[in-house]
């Protein structure tokens, strides 16, 4: 299956329920990233959507108001819309949990049975679920029940937990049952639980889950590390949109870079070494808005190793940002390697750059 580029626009409208979306690609939920200051900032730079990283059902329901938690459900009026993503083991704690992000504000509820971590299968979380299709669609059920009915319900899936035929059928009941259930649209990984992130992701599947549903609402996830990846999968595979996931840590770009290419345009230029600073300087702000004091360095030292990739002299700019310490340390290396203007440079290997990310369920 191959969509042509007049068609991709014409349906380039993507639906969630009643949530209208002018680009088909989003912002995907990421463990221990796509917190509120890098959905924010992808919202700013073009994401028509984003999730946050993903919750334990248990944990939302626990949650007491406090400063250092408080960032978990928050929601601001610039972040519409904006889902939640849960994973869990409990139908009931799944449900008391999406009533409580629905009531914090967020539109939609993305249920996980993607994740391959350890920490959320070997718990009955996550991928788990792919091989308990009893659970997994009372789950969804009672989901679906309890958050009021113009809250669009969706859910991420792996295509099975192995390449067993067993999984495939399970995958396929799963689906099936969500189609049923009246749930919003389902994200598909071309990957299994257990090959975690080694290997290519298996895009023909998602071919086949179109060509077998041809009237869901499908995004697809799966080595996409750039623009062109995103709009080469919704033309191979024709899915309705995509997630943009390990793809997007340091690269709040590919949202506008996606849109040039869905309207026919040229890739744009990588963004200048200034621009490059700015947006670093913006995601600093955004997150000292919502982190407490003493997380905001380490967190933004994180996404500096990503943004790094995208200077001239991306090697050394990297290597500067590992040995960050300090704020003041933080501010030399953007003294030093970011005050004169230089043309960017896209990312060479830019799957590469993930490495140190297989457990973000993204």
């Amino acid at each position: 299956m191959s969509t042509s580029l007049p068609e991709i626009l014409e349906s380039s409208e993507l639906r969630l329920g009643a949530i209208r979306l002018s680009l088909p690609v989003v912002q995907a939920a990421l463990s221990g990233y796509s917190d509120w200051s890098m959905r924010a900032l992808a919202r700013e730079m073009g994401a028509p959507y984003s999730i946050a990283e993903v919750a334990i059902d248990s944990f939302v329901a626990n949650l007491r108001d406090r400063r250092r938690t408080r960032h978990h459900l928050l929601v601001q009026e610039s972040d519409h819309p904006v889902g939640a993503q849960l994973t869990g083991s409990e139908p009931e704690l799944f449900a008391l949990a999406a009533s409580r992000m629905v009531e914090a504000g967020f539109d939609v509820i993305d249920i996980n049975f993607g994740c391959p971590a350890k920490r959320a299968s070997g718990r009955c979380r996550g991928g788990y679920h792919l091989g308990q299709p009893a659970t997994a669609i009372q789950i969804l059920q009672v989901v679906r029940r309890t958050v009021p009915s113009q809250i669009p319900v969706t859910v991420k899936m792996r295509r099975g937990v192995d390449d067993s035929q067993q999984s495939r059928d399970q995958f396929f009941e799963i689906f099936e049952a969500a189609w049923q259930i009246g749930i919003a649209a389902v994200t598909v990984h071309g990957r299994t639980v257990e090959q975690k992130y080694a290997g290519p992701s298996r895009w023909s599947f998602l071919q086949e889950v179109r060509s077998a549903f041809p009237q869901a609402v499908i995004l697809g996830s799966g080595d996409l590390f750039t623009a062109e990846d995103c709009v080469r999968m919704i033309r191979e595979t024709g899915v309705n949109g995509v997630t943009a996931a390990r793809g997007s840590i340091g690269n709040p770009w590919i949202f506008r870079q996606c849109a040039a290419l869905l309207h026919g345009g040229a890739l744009p230029e990588a963004p200048g070494v200034r621009e490059q600073s700015e947006v670093i300087n913006r995601h600093r702000e955004l997150a000292a808005q919502v982190l407490p004091e003493n997380q905001v360095l380490r967190q933004i030292r994180k996404f500096c190793l990503f943004y790094a990739a995208w200077h001239p002299q991306a090697e050394l700019v990297r290597a500067d940002f590992i040995a960050v310490q300090s704020w003041a340390d933080w501010q030399q290396v953007l003294s030093r390697w970011y005050a004169e203007e230089q043309q960017g440079r896209y990312p060479a290997n830019p799957g590469n750059l993930t490495s140190g990310c297989r457990d973000s369920c993204g």
